[in-house]
Parts: C-alpha cells; structure tokens; sequence
C-alpha cells in the first residue's frame, strides 16, 4: 500500500511511512498548501437519524441555519451535532440532500447503494442483494488521483450478519467492494507487516514491541538531520507516538480471542460492545494513512446493512440498533412498540457524533506548516437512510475540514440537491475533474442534473 511517500526501512522488512514533511517538499516560488494533497474520508452511520418527521420533533440538526460556532452549537446542547461543537468553525452541515432513485424491495440496501454512488439500484439482483449500478466517489478519487494500483482504503467496525454486509465502496456497476474489519490486519497492511514472517509478528506482540524498534537508526539518523525543521522534528514524533499509541491499543483492547469472536460474529453471538472501541482504532488508521499519504480517500461503515448493534445507553444494553430506528420490538414492518424509542435514536446520533469527532480530533493533532491535516481534506459523516421511516429524502450530510480552502466551513444549510451535485462537489475539492478538465460536475447516473453545491464554496 506505501508507494508515494517517503518511508523507513528497516529489519525484517517492515517499513514506516513517514508524515508529510515540509524539509522535503518541492521548493516553490510562492507560498503555498505545502505537499499536502487534498483527501477524503467517509464515515457511514446506518438507519437514519432522529430528525424531524411529521410525529417526532427535532433532536438532530442545529435550531437555526446560519454560521456554525462553538456558542451556537453549545446552545443547541439538546441536539445530537452539538457532540461537534469543538470543530464548529471546521463544519459544513447539510440539511436537504435526496437520493434520486427508489429503493428495489429494500430501504436499507438500495440507500447504501446510492449514498456514496449517487448511482441506480440494481433490479438483479434486488431486495438486501441489490446493488449499485455505477462507482462509488472513493473509487474515482483513488483512480483519478492515487498512483496507479492503490486503492481507497476500506474500513469497516462492527458485525456482518450476512443480511447485508458492506454496503458503501463501489468500483463500478455491481462491482462492490470488500472491507477490512480487522483492525490488525489493516494495520499490518498499512505499515508493510502483511508480508512479514508470523514469528516476527507474534514476537513483537509479546514483547510489547513496536515497528518504531524496527527502524529506529533510520529514524534517529532522520531526526538528527540538521537540515530537519523544528516543526517537522515535532511532526515526526507525534506521528511515531501515534503509531506506538494504535499499537498498543490494538494490543491491549482486541486480544486475539475477541479478534476471533469478531471474525466469527453472526445475528446470534455478536459482540456489539466492541463496535465504537474498533470503529476508533480504524479511525485512527485512516488518520495514520492520510498523514502519511497511502491513499487520497478513505471509507468506514459502522454497523452492516440494517445495524443490529446493541448500543449500551445510560449504562444498559439496548435492543438492535436496527428495531430502535423503526420504533418497533421487531426486525420486520410490525411489532410492539420500544419505549423511549426516538430518545434511544437520539443517543445513538449522539454516539456516532462522538466518533466522527474522535476521527476529527486525530485528524486535527497533525500540525502542519498551513494548518492541521484536518485542513487539507474532508471528512464525511453520512447515513444511508434519512429518518425513522428510512426514507431518501433529507439523507444528513455533515462535512468537515475545508480540503485546503476549496469549502467553505463552519456554516449549516438548508439545500434541495440530489447527493450527485454533494460528491461533485467532494470530488471536485480534492482534484478530480470531468472529460474537460474542469472541477468534477458529471459524477452519478447520467440521468441526473450535474453541478456542485455553489454554498459551500469558498
């Protein structure tokens, strides 16, 4: 997967790709973004929000569109975005975004299929098996803009039941991607461990050892540089923190025995209690990845296609995350009524909020010679439904880090798009372009009006 940036090499063929240093970037006669390329990441919640709908009022959005600031957010305390008031000036909310076409037998699957393709719903196969019928904006930010061969890192935390697993990263009609749930195994294949020796794996991971041990005289030789930056000396040590903090909490909090009952997780024995802990540890990874420039974008699904994770609320197991978005004890269209239901919804929002922020925290301790690393991309939190009812209508998109000026942040808006004009104007952020060599407009099924999102802007 290392292939662009610079690494360090070092016993038993481990490597270490490095964060981007400014010492080491084109000399350039203006000032500039540094040698920061623009990035994407997707983080994909399921079952929609507990946003207003005809019977339940608002517990989602901020009271009043406008700019974003910490105040604002902090008044709004009783929302489930307030979770990001910390990065207000960094937001982009946008309230209004539809799905252009209808589901074939299944809301959960035919969203999934459209919220990163903006592309039709297969009518074979149909129902949970339904599938996209174009890529996902991933896939043509990985093919556009990475080398040739290395593709959009693929993320996911929580159980596969086997209804409907992935549902986000497409690399074309029908051609949907597998996911990495594993954080280990992401790791590995991240900093070049796939191919090492399992003694020397298992070796480290008994003595507590990191991959840092393994090229440590390159990276002393690197940081007694006399021509290294003192801000490039600072970002180095954060990122070999880093490293050493994703590998111990890889080791401490997902032991091989939970990693096994993980891989073998079916709708009877899954062990939703590790779901957020593996959703941070991936998050983490994508950070790690994006730092050292593996790839330019990046997706996470929590949760499989109609998410039957058991949140603990107020200290207590709750019922499927999936019976609690429809309101009902029941995984089909009927069933007795879950008490409190929209407030467990709300909570849950409220969970996911906190986990897109510990991704925009990571993201944010990467300083930068213009900024934070959260500055230069775009992160994505997304749902695959809109509200209770599953609906394509108002699907929530929240965006955050301005990919190096190209948006304009901290601001929440009311739109009326279909979510083609929304990944235009993603693409078009980080460098993709259309046949002509302009800003990506065309993304979608052909069908659709093209364009961007001209509000958020810059």
């Amino acid at each position: 997967m290392i292939t662009r940036r610079r690494v360090l090499r070092g016993l038993f063929g481990v490597t270490v790709a490095l964060p981007f240093l400014e010492t080491f970037a084109p000399r350039r006669a203006s000032a500039g973004t540094g040698d920061v390329p623009p990035f994407a990441i997707f983080m994909r919640q399921a079952n929609g929000v507990a946003q207003a709908t005809g019977d339940e009022p608002e517990m989602f959005w901020p009271s009043e569109t406008g700019a974003l600031t910490a105040a604002s957010m902090e008044r709004d305390s009783d929302r489930a975005v307030s979770e990001l008031k910390d990065h207000a000036s960094k937001l982009i909310m946008l309230r209004g975004v539809d799905f252009a076409f209808k589901a074939n037998g299944c809301g959960h699957s035919g969203g999934g299929n459209q919220c990163l393709t903006a592309a039709r719903v297969s009518d074979q196969p149909a129902g949970n098996e339904s599938l996209a019928m174009g890529e996902s904006i991933d896939n043509r930010i990985a093919t556009e803009l990475n080398p040739a061969g290395v593709e959009p890192l693929t993320l996911y935390a929580g159980r596969m039941a086997g209804y409907i697993n992935e549902v986000l990263s497409y690399r074309g009609p029908k051609q949907l991607r597998a996911a990495e749930r594993n954080p280990v195994n992401a790791y590995q294949k991240l900093f070049g461990l796939a191919d090492v020796d399992t003694e020397v794996q298992q070796s480290l991971a008994e003595r507590r050892t990191s991959v840092n041990d393994l090229v440590r005289g390159e990276m002393r030789a690197l940081m007694s540089r006399k021509d290294i930056s003192k801000s490039d000396r600072e970002r180095l040590q954060l990122h070999f923190e880093s490293i050493r903090d994703l590998e111990v909490a890889l080791a401490c909090k997902l032991p091989e025995v939970q990693v096994a009952e993980m891989e073998a997780i079916s709708p009877n024995v899954g062990k939703s209690e590790n779901v957020e802990a593996v959703t941070r540890m991936q998050m983490d990874i994508i950070a790690l990845a994006m730092a050292c420039g593996v790839t330019r974008a990046a997706t996470l699904q929590v949760g499989d296609g109609n998410d039957g994770t058991e949140y603990t609320i107020h200290g207590v197991r709750q019922k499927s995350y999936h019976k609690i978005s429809h309101r009902i004890d029941s995984d089909g269209t009927s069933g007795p009524p879950i008490e409190g239901a929209q407030e467990l919804h709300h909570q849950i929002d409220r969970i996911h909020a906190r986990l897109f922020k510990h991704l925009l925290d990571r993201l944010s301790s990467y300083e930068l010679g213009s900024g934070t690393l959260l500055d230069h991309g775009v992160a994505v939190w997304l749902n695959d439904n809109a509200d209770k009812y599953h609906g394509f209508r108002k699907v929530p998109y929240i965006l955050a880090g301005g990919a190096a000026g190209y948006l304009k942040t901290g601001q929440f808006v009311d739109v009326k798009i279909t979510n083609n004009k929304l990944l235009n104007t993603i693409g078009a952020a980080v460098g993709c372009t259309n046949g002509q060599g302009g800003p990506l407009d065309d993304f979608g099924d052909e069908s659709l009006e093209g364009g961007l999102v001209d509000p958020i802007i810059a």
